[in-house]
């Protein structure tokens, strides 16, 4: 296991502005297109995979997917498993579900998945903590915000883009990290 670098951290996180964010107009951000064209890998946020089973992906989406290099994280295998964990049972659904699940999670390359390393999760953990503070998130906020900056830190990492149709949280974590990268989509 790598040694987490503390203060390099700290310095890392002078980003702060020290007061909440407000969400940016559509017209600002990067939406997927109707034409896309070739660019840049993705990562794909959990709900991508939900939006697509249930059948709430836009063809542009699809068609984006289609075209261009597509990467997996853990962070989605874990938020997927997490709901095949919460599903009742008794519920006449959850076979399906869980089918369902299973078939999206089988469905990605191995040599596709990757995994957050120590500096990621330190990292992500402290600007989730910033983001929770001035956004003033509670509860589950906090965790899905922890979630969130795994997956987008993990991103720049890698030179990926984050594709996801969770606008509110994805520009507030743009506006903290510019070098960062984040396409969105709306669902249908």
């Amino acid at each position: 296991m790598a040694e987490f670098d503390f203060d390099a951290a700290r310095r890392w996180a002078r980003f702060d502005p020290q007061r909440t964010l407000t969400r940016r107009r559509d017209d600002e951000l990067p939406f997927v297109e109707t034409n896309p064209i070739g660019g840049q890998g993705l990562l794909l946020d959990t709900c991508v995979y939900i939006d697509q089973m249930q059948d709430r992906s836009p063809r542009e989406l699809d068609d984006l997917i289609a075209q261009r290099q597509v990467n997996h994280s853990t962070v989605a295998i874990q938020e997927l498993m997490h709901t095949v964990g919460v599903l009742n049972p008794s519920d006449a659904r959850t076979a399906d579900v869980i089918a369902e699940i299973r078939k999206q999670i089988r469905a990605m390359p191995a040599h596709r998945i990757f995994g957050p390393d120590t500096e990621i999760l330190g990292r992500a953990a402290l600007l989730s903590g910033i983001l929770c503070r001035l956004q003033g998130y509670q509860k589950d906020g906090k965790l899905r915000a922890l979630q969130d900056c795994v997956l987008f830190l993990q991103a720049q990492k890698l030179g990926l883009v984050v594709l996801t149709a969770n606008v509110s949280d994805y520009d507030i974590l743009l506006q903290l990290i510019p070098a960062g990268r984040a396409l969105f989509y709306r669902r249908k």
